[in-house]
């Protein structure tokens, strides 16, 4: 494991009732009620969350990546994020499918933006080896 040279930003929740609870970060920007997925209740549900945090760092890291290789980035690109939870046993897993547009750029350099981007998106370097992840050009 690698400890953080320097720390830019740390996100701070405070959650309460679990997956029929609720979640409120310490700024109040994030207030979300939370409901089992498929229980038809309001609210969010971690996956939904997971895949809304880990789509918009991938997006921030293909910027990056961008500019590094003088490229630009769509104005329409998107990215469609799809997190599973699944049992492996009788224990619990996740796994994640993350569907990436980039209008208009040529193959090549839409693949070469991706790749950079899951190389060093913290949310692709927390997940790699951890759960079976899928990053598809669309």
């Amino acid at each position: 494991m690698t400890a953080l040279d320097k720390i830019l930003y740390t996100g701070k929740t405070h959650t309460v009732g679990g997956r029929e609870g609720h979640a409120r970060s310490d700024d109040g920007q994030l207030d979300v009620a939370l409901a089992p997925p498929g229980s038809g209740r309001p609210g969010t549900n971690p996956e939904q969350l997971f895949a809304a945090g880990w789509s918009a760092c991938f997006e921030g890291a293909m910027g990056l990546a961008a500019r590094k290789f003088r490229i630009a980035i769509p104005a329409d690109a998107a990215i469609d994020a799809e997190i599973d939870l699944g049992l492996v046993g009788d224990g619990y897993q996740l796994q994640a499918r993350l569907n990436v547009s980039l209008p208009g750029l040529p193959r090549e350099q839409a693949q070469a933006l991706i790749d950079e981007a899951h190389r060093t998106c913290p949310y692709s370097k927390a997940t790699r080896g951890n759960i079976d992840v899928q990053i598809l050009l669309a």
